[in-house]
């Protein structure tokens, strides 16, 4: 791989000594301890709040001191997910990089670049010596990908600026004005166990292999989710064999688009080649639905030992089922007034069975908070509906659009200049922690950049390398911009 730009390398090699630090979600703590020592060692003023938050002081840089303070932003959490076939552990584990042309990727796991590059880009920009800044508060916060808990926390003080650029978004070119606002919603029904016949035996189906992705910004791309594929298949099983199931597990994050469920049902004997063939006719059926979009996708049954004594009444796996088909999955409107963009949506994420109890967990997002309310009212019925349980959390609000913001007329003019070429400006169906910081901290102009990178949360995840570079150009002359007309 050939790297042209001056600060990349260092970017990169700053990103993969994070990339070695484990950094899941609300496991923040190693992360957390290694940018404290790293202030400390560059003697920058730091202090960490109560949930882990940290904001890094650094002085202007001579000739700086009476431009605006810029607030650099970021999260130091990740989303962690992985291949079946990968033995990563990501509590010890370093992420391993794959170079590929312009783009890098990791070995099976997510590469974290959401939102690594953005901690590595505000750690070289705050020590190079070449590239002159304003005051900058490097702002890094955790538990962003669970529901933005930690700029939930945030409190009065603990940054001072007013001009705010966070890197984390995931085009180059496109500035990011707006966001949708969400909340996730916990269903829960009971589960009524019974004892097993010697004349069942138990089957494993799978529903597997599937790209998964970012629940916002993939929603409307048409993608399988394994959990409502599952679903389906356990129904057309039910047509025509009577069984009981004995678990099932799907998805991981709230963020992330199930790519894998599983479900272990308990069939009577004679019955096994039965649904095998119908796993195998609904296979075809399903592949043949997602020909474009999952060409890897898979359905299959295997005999396996029973895993315990029991399954589920009957009456409780009717239940179950249809309270997994009733589920709501995807866009649910699109935006009347910006072209392109979902306006509501949810995503069907988790599913679980604990102590006799089907845990369910959905994650909606919208523009509009009303339809963020209503929508989240109609997955919560479903629950109830089922005879189950539902609590939705306090959720987080959208980031509504400044048309008129200085920063993005001055980012637009610069970029103009820099690259010869207009940005886009969007608003987009994902959560930033942009709407929580405006909500936080009045008067914060704020603009969201970053460079290409795609299939975030999901082992596919991947970044455009020769984009850091144009970030960083583009931060740079933006400082020297701000420097112009302080």
């Amino acid at each position: 791989m050939n790297i042209n730009h001056a600060k990349t390398q260092e970017i990169l090699d700053v990103f993969e000594k994070i990339a070695a630090i484990p950094r899941c979600s609300k496991h923040e703590e190693k992360i957390g301890r290694w940018l404290m020592d790293w202030a400390a060692e560059n003697e920058f003023p730091a202090r960490m709040d109560d949930v882990g938050n940290i904001v890094i002081e650094v002085p202007a840089s001579p000739g700086y001191e009476d431009v605006l303070s810029v607030v650099l932003q970021g999260h130091q959490d990740i989303v962690c997910e992985k291949t079946k076939t990968s033995t990563h552990d990501f509590s010890k584990d370093p992420i391993r990089f794959v170079y590929d042309g312009d783009w890098l990727t990791a070995d099976e796991t997510t590469l974290g670049a959401d939102n690594g590059i953005a901690i590595a880009m505000a750690m070289v920009m705050a020590t190079d010596k070449d590239t002159p800044h304003p005051p900058l508060e490097l702002l890094f916060t955790v538990d962003e990908e669970t529901g933005l808990t930690g700029a939930n926390a945030l409190q009065p003080g603990f940054i001072k600026g007013k001009i705010l650029i966070n890197i984390d978004s995931e085009d180059e070119g496109i500035f990011t004005v707006g966001c949708a606002g969400g909340i996730n919603t916990s269903l829960s029904l009971p589960m009524v166990p019974v004892d097993l016949g010697q004349k069942h035996v138990t089957l494993r189906l799978e529903a597997g292999n599937m790209k998964g992705g970012h629940s916002g910004i993939d929603i409307a791309l048409g993608k399988a989710n394994a959990i409502i594929v599952m679903g389906r298949l356990l129904r057309e099983v039910a047509k025509s064999v009577k069984f009981l199931l004995v678990d099932i597990k799907g998805g991981s994050a709230h963020n992330a688009i199930p790519r894998d469920c599983e479900a272990i049902i308990a069939v009577p004997e004679e019955a096994r080649e039965q649904v095998t063939g119908i796993v195998r006719d609904f296979e075809a059926v399903v592949k043949k639905e997602y020909r474009s979009n999952e060409p890897n996708l898979f359905l299959s049954a295997e005999k396996i030992d029973p895993p315990g004594a029991g399954a589920y009444s009957s009456a409780t796996t009717s239940r179950a089922i249809q309270m997994i088909l009733a589920m709501p999955h995807g866009v649910a409107a699109m935006s009347p007034d910006i072209e392109g963009l979902v306006e509501t949506s949810n995503n069907f994420a988790n599913i679980r069975i604990e102590e006799n109890i089907m845990r369910v967990l959905s994650s909606q997002r919208s523009s509009v908070m009303s339809r963020l309310e209503a929508h989240t009212a109609r997955i919560e019925s479903v629950a109830l509906l089922a005879g189950g349980h539902a609590l939705s959390g306090e959720g987080y609000p959208p980031w509504p659009p400044d048309m008129d913001s200085a920063l993005l007329k001055r980012s637009i003019k610069v970029y103009q200049k820099l690259f010869n070429k207009e940005p886009v400006v969007e608003v987009i169906h994902a959560g930033l922690e942009c709407g929580i910081i405006g909500d936080k901290y009045p008067g914060m102009d704020m603009i969201s950049i970053g460079p290409t990178l795609k299939y975030p949360h999901s082992p596919d995840e991947k970044v455009s390398v020769s984009d850091i570079g144009k970030i960083w150009d583009f931060v740079a002359a933006l400082f020297a911009d701000l420097k112009s007309e302080a």
